[in-house]
Parts: structure tokens; sequence; C-alpha cells
């Protein structure tokens, strides 16, 4: 990861589509913030402390605090402007949030004061680490989890093979074109839709693990019971209980 990748989620371009975009090109989103949250072994009613990694738009968070609605999260951002996209996201539901922007890397320095929480969780964002990165976060993230807090993560991952990973690039290109319908032209078909993904993976520093890879930093991490709770070609749901 790179201030560069931050920076890219900075700009006012890039926020203002950020949504948009990810419901072409990420269309299972909502099904899997949906079973990171069924997955949570809480009471609803209970008073839950969580850690939102790389809150966005507060997408995730939005749909945290609604399933828990006496819940309270730490969300952390590395753009100012997405935070404050949050913010007015979440609207009345922000003063449960106690936004702090900054590089989730440095994850003590914007937590200090912070400990026992409950679930930690994150979508869409640890895939711009490397793994040693994405291991180190994941590790000083479980050290604020009581026993038994939960780590939840909705994120991209990479096929196994070469031969995979083609294909499953294919389907999502394919995808991508079919659910923007010829009404944008960045997606007007697959060389187009294949030369923006390109573009801005690279721009972003998208690093993601291979399925096997990532549950191994969860246990590298110091989790227990670690799994996928939720496949999809590039995308699942993992987590384990500290």
């Amino acid at each position: 990861m790179s201030q560069h990748s931050i920076d890219a989620y900075d700009l006012p371009q890039r926020v203002a589509s950020y949504d948009s975009d990810m419901d072409l090109m990420h269309p299972h989103r909502k099904t899997m913030v949906r079973v990171a949250l069924e997955v949570m072994p809480f009471d609803r009613a209970a008073p839950i402390r969580a850690l939102d990694l790389g809150t966005g738009t507060g997408y995730f968070a939005e749909r945290f605090l609604a399933c828990f609605p006496n819940s309270a999260v730490l969300a952390i951002d590395g753009a100012e402007a997405m935070a404050s996209l949050a913010k007015a996201r979440l609207g009345p539901l922000a003063a449960r949030v106690d936004f702090r922007v900054g590089d989730f890397r440095r994850l003590p320095d914007l937590t200090a004061g912070s400990s026992g929480l409950d679930v930690v969780f994150s979508s869409y964002a640890l895939h711009h680490l490397d793994r040693a990165e994405k291991q180190a976060v994941i590790r000083q993230a479980v050290t604020l989890l009581r026993p038994g807090g939960w780590f939840l993560n909705a994120d991209l991952v990479r096929a196994g093979s070469p031969e995979l990973e083609t294909r499953f690039q294919a389907l999502r290109v394919a995808g991508i074109v079919e659910r923007a319908g010829g009404r944008d032209a960045r997606f007007t078909d697959d060389a187009a839709t294949r030369r923006f993904l390109d573009g801005l993976e690279a721009n972003e520093h998208d690093q993601p693990l291979t399925f096997p890879e990532d549950l191994d930093v969860l246990r590298q991490s110091g989790l227990k019971s670690t799994t996928a709770f939720w496949v999809e070609y590039r995308e699942m749901v993992s987590g384990g209980v500290a």
C-alpha cells in the first residue's frame, strides 16, 4: 500500500462515483455485508463496540448500526473526503460513530484508548495492502478485540492459477458490461472495461491474495476458527475469533 492508494480516494470525482461504481463492479457487496452481519453472534440489543477498517462511504457501518441499534463504531479511513461522505450517508446514525482519518497501517496511533472491542470488520479495503502489511494490520486489530471477539472481512481475492484468474476476470468484465447496459462510456464493451479496470487497479495499488493465502494471514494474525463464510469467484467473506 502506498500514499498514492490513499490519495486516490481523496479525489472528488472518485468519491462522487464510488457507490455507483461499486454497484456496477461489485454487485454482491450487499450479500457479502449481509453474510458478515449474520455471522456476528451478538444479541441485537447489546451495546456492541466495533472497529471499521477502511470505512469508505460508510456502507458497512450503516448496516451494522441499523442491525445493532445500541452499538458504537470507531471508523477509520485514510481519506478525509470519504469520511465526509460517510457522515452524510449515516445522517443521525453518525452520532454513534467516532471517525478518525489516517492510514490504518498505523492502527495503534489511531485507536489509542480503544480495547476490548466486540468485533472488527472491513470491506473492500485490505486488498490494497501487501501480505506483510495486511498481516500486521490484522494482528494489531486482533489485539483490540476482547477474548472471543470477532474479525470479519468482505473483500477481493484472486484465483490460485493464471487459467482460473483469466476466466474469473472474463466473467467479471462481462458482468460489468451487462449491468452498465451501454449507459456508461467506461464500460461500453469488454475492451473498454478491461482498460478501465487495469488503470483503476494500478492507480489504487490493488494486491489481493489467493483464497488460501488470505485465510493463512488470518491464522498467522492470531485468529482462531478461521474460515470463509461466503465465496464467489474473486470475492470472499472471511473471518475468525480472537
